[in-house]
């Protein structure tokens, strides 16, 4: 059995005594592995954890999608809870210093913590770097070649890198990938890498038919051809199921909706999917 619950998101659904920020978190209990993937920017996620009676003592492993605060900045909070962590997750580059350029500043975007705070709270920090058996039947997946022409980076999002302000390429992105006797299920944090970019390198890798998609898509300011050939894609790999949150916006969610033969569906915390 596999199960995946969401812990955070920008927004609620049913459970309407749960915390909502800017940020994603969702807890997986998949073959017999508990794994927390993202934690949100603040401690909402233990608040919301706590509130849907998951022991977040009791984590297998910790995966972080990427460096920007609203993934990786609750993961602080999460270590100073007293939470053992067997073991955190990410891509190379994750500990780079990221902004978002403005005219006349940079905003920090940073996950809130370093090597040393790692290093200080004895964290065993593993980088993916390709493709990564976590455990049986779960992997992290990382380096997404940049193949369709639309899905580009904005110019805003950088990165200090060797004491140069560059443009951030996202080569810390890391997806989940979980096998089901259905197909593939793939979780994604902001997908900035591109999210066709990134199911077409997992589809390449795996050979295997990919069954359902849930995360952001950083879409919410996509245009109308970039959406229009997401769709195209997404349903020519096979997809037929999409639980889209965060940064995914309401273009990509109408669009999907209209497809006949899908099954989509924004999840917020509290909200949960089963696979056998």
């Amino acid at each position: 059995m596999l199960q995946i619950t969401a812990l955070m998101d920008n927004r609620l659904t049913e459970r309407e005594d749960l915390k909502t920020e800017h940020g994603l978190s969702f807890h997986i209990c998949c073959h017999g592995k508990n794994i927390l993937f993202d934690c949100g920017s603040s401690d909402g996620m233990l608040f919301n954890a706590k509130k849907l009676g998951i022991d977040l003592r009791k984590l297998d492993a910790v995966v972080l999608s990427h460096g920007h605060y609203d993934h990786a900045g609750g993961f602080r909070f999460l270590v100073c809870s007293g939470t053992d962590i067997p073991r955190l997750y990410t891509g190379p580059g994750f500990l780079d210093t990221k902004y978002e350029q403005s005219e006349n500043c940079f905003a920090n975007l940073s996950a809130g913590f370093d090597a040393r705070f790692l290093e200080e709270k004895g964290i065993d920090h593993q980088q993916v770097d390709g493709l990564l058996e976590l455990f049986p039947g779960c992997y992290a997946v990382s380096g997404f070649p940049r193949l369709q022409p639309l899905e580009t980076i904005p110019e805003r999002f950088v990165v200090r890198r060797e004491g140069e302000i560059v443009p951030d390429d996202f080569r810390d992105e890391v997806c989940l990938v979980l096998e089901t006797g259905e197909g593939l299920v793939l979780l994604v944090g902001c997908a900035h890498p591109g999210i066709v970019n990134m199911v077409s390198h997992v589809h390449n890798i795996f050979g295997k038919p990919i069954r359902a998609i849930f995360g952001g898509t950083h879409l919410s300011k996509a245009k109308e051809d970039r959406i229009r050939m997401t769709v195209g894609e997404l349903l020519a790999m096979g997809i037929s199921l999409f639980g889209l949150s965060h940064c995914s916006g309401e273009g990509i969610e109408c669009a999907l909706r209209a497809q006949e033969g899908l099954r989509v569906c924004h999840l917020g915390p509290g909200d949960c999917v089963f696979f056998d």
